[in-house]
């Protein structure tokens, strides 16, 4: 391995170079008038890929944008495979005005690097990438087979992923499937992720009058679209925090003794965690902390409401419709068809006959913990403590990777979540980064890891 890891020490700045002409790209997946640049974006990864010595490496179309396909599969048959899964496309900008530096031109300041995409996902997946290279590079071999799998639509809900897993379930068969689009628990503390929460997201859309009103010759004689989706959205969660859709709990997995007194270890510091999100208390599921509630208890936030006039200065309407997007964070062993069936036929309930109330499913994935004795997860493990020299810890998240679950279900892979992201990479968010020490002990770490799994 030192040979490889030399390697790796001494392509530090082409590594960092060819990291920020990924970063340029604009490869918003969910903004119809960055299509273009998700092809290039796309098309750039696959001359990469192919650059660096991956055999097979194409772009297969979607009905929305195209999926990175390109395996190595030299080790041969007996030989472990492993597949690899990333995705290029990142979350939209807004808003621009909160961003230190251009989202797109990547920046450098304080050893990390700055820019729309970092840590989600383009840093993590350009670690593997990089491993990789190392190995071929150095040895013109890999200890194992690798299949990578990089999509571009996971921040616009993976709609076409799933579909093309189905279908091509032979070439992508594997022994385990690695995800790097996780992160630690805090700086300097090596993390494996073995839990993920689901999601099922909604959009209600609450109509009154066919048209816009005047407020003063309609005031008083008609439901309000606004005021009535408001007042429904207050329905959905008790005083104590508990979510109020009938039946919502009923399959909820609770964590256990061992899991709690884990948490428990973990540098948690709830004044700094308030500091950081600038709020003077926190609120949530009466009876359990902070992880728990992010982590193995189910939650529900409105995303946005949208109605009436809000434009500059005054328009007096009582307005035709008004909508607002829901999302469900959903743990083992919550069904997301159910609790999509559950809030509709409860939102329909809770409306009065003066309106009328449509409710669109958007997405949906399933939640998902895995076994921390694996021996992918120990093999994640050892190679995370030799890159980092540090003992390493166990967390869940909050968060949710659908296409995780379907590798289980379909591709009978095993999952690894070995990530590098951290609490202070501002994902999704303004002035998004990645620590170069990551980034860097990322490449070790992955490279190390084909290595221990090949063993194993």
């Amino acid at each position: 391995m030192q040979k490889i890891l030399d390697y790796i020490e001494a392509q530090k700045e082409n590594h960092l170079s060819q990291l920020i002409d990924f970063l340029k790209f604009p490869s918003i997946s969910s903004d119809s008038k960055y299509n273009a640049d998700m092809e290039k974006c796309s098309n750039w990864l696959v001359e990469h890929l192919k650059n660096i010595g991956i055999n097979n490496v194409k772009t297969y179309p979607t009905a929305g944008h195209p999926i990175v396909y390109g395996e190595w599969l030299g080790a041969g048959k007996d030989a472990k495979t492993l597949l690899i899964y990333g995705h290029y496309d990142v979350q939209p900008v807004d808003p621009l005005s909160l961003w230190n530096s251009a989202p797109f031109e990547p920046t450098i300041l304080n050893n990390r690097i700055y820019a729309r995409g970092t840590a989600d996902d383009k840093g993590q997946l350009f670690c593997h990438v990089k491993a990789i290279e190392a190995h071929l590079k150095t040895y013109g071999k890999l200890p194992v087979n690798v299949k990578l799998l990089f999509e571009g639509e996971e921040e616009a809900g993976s709609n076409h992923l799933e579909d093309f897993i189905i279908k091509n379930k032979e070439m992508l068969s594997c022994d385990f499937s690695m995800i790097s689009d996780t992160e630690w628990f805090a700086e300097g503390l090596p993390t494996i992720c073995y839990g993920l929460r689901g999601i099922a997201y909604i959009e209600v859309k609450v109509t009154g009058p066919n048209r816009d009103v005047h407020s003063g010759s309609f005031g008083g004689a008609i439901d309000n679209p606004i005021q009535v989706l408001a007042w429904m959205i207050t329905q959905l969660k008790d005083r104590y925090g508990r979510i109020t859709v009938p039946n919502f709990y009923d399959d909820v997995v609770p964590a256990t003794n061992d899991e709690r007194e884990n948490f428990k270890k973990l540098p948690y510091n709830e004044a700094a965690y308030k500091e950081d999100l600038g709020v003077g208390e926190l609120n949530g599921e009466t009876g359990y902390s902070t992880l728990e509630r992010t982590w193995v208890r189910p939650s529900l936030d409105l995303n946005g409401i949208v109605g009436g006039y809000t434009g500059e200065g005054a328009k007096t309407i009582i307005p035709s419709w008004a909508s607002a997007k829901i999302s469900m964070r959903l743990v083992p062993n919550q069904k997301p068809s159910q609790i999509l069936k559950n809030i509709a036929a409860y939102l329909r309930k809770l409306a009065p006959p003066t309106v009328k109330v449509e409710v669109q499913e958007l997405h949906s994935g399933s939640p998902l913990v895995v076994e921390r004795d694996s021996i992918g997860i120990k093999s994640a493990v050892a190679a995370l403590k030799a890159a980092f020299g540090k003992d390493v810890v166990f967390m869940r998240e909050g968060g949710s990777i659908p296409i995780v679950v379907l590798f289980g279900e379909e591709l009978h892979a095993p999952a690894i979540l070995m990530g590098f992201g951290l609490p202070a990479d501002n994902i999704h968010s303004p002035n998004e980064s990645l620590h170069l020490d990551n980034f860097f002990g990322g490449i070790r770490a992955s490279a190390i890891f084909y290595d221990e799994i090949s063993k194993q």
